[in-house]
């Protein structure tokens, strides 16, 4: 009996030993994979602001082109109320995508997540587009 109790000793104690074991590495594996998760995100998102920041510039040096364009023609529109209706409508054009470049750089600055911020570059993409044309119309 003395030698079973020894033999059951020692099989639990190595059992618990190895389930042990299987539990440290198993919880340095998840901390690893948690780790590697957040460093990862953290990453993939400068980059993705980084690109962000960039059509950010790229939008504001076509609207500052354009309102170049605007502020050139300006004196010529101002001679009869149909042309002034057709430069201030175009100008309200103008202004809403300064807005909604105002609106882009405001989602970066505050850390908005990166769909959003890629839909607000979208739209301002679209209202400086509209801007743009209105200009043609000129």
């Amino acid at each position: 009996m003395r030698k079973s109790r020894l033999s059951l000793f020692k099989s639990t104690s190595m059992l618990i030993s190895v389930v042990g074991i299987i539990m440290i590495v198993s919880t340095i594996i998840v901390v690893a994979y948690v780790g590697f998760s957040i460093v990862n995100e953290s990453i993939t998102n400068q980059i993705s602001s980084g690109n962000q920041y960039d059509t950010l510039a790229e939008l504001r040096s076509e609207y500052s082109q354009l309102e170049s364009q605007f502020n050139s023609v300006r004196d010529t529109y101002s001679t009869s109320v149909s042309d002034l209706q057709r430069y201030n409508n175009a100008s309200l054009e103008l202004t809403r995508a300064s807005a909604a470049i105002d609106n882009v750089q405001s989602a970066l600055d505050s850390g908005k997540p990166s769909n959003e911020v890629d839909s607000r570059i979208e739209f301002a993409k679209q209202k400086l587009q509209a801007a743009r044309e209105a200009f043609e119309n000129l």
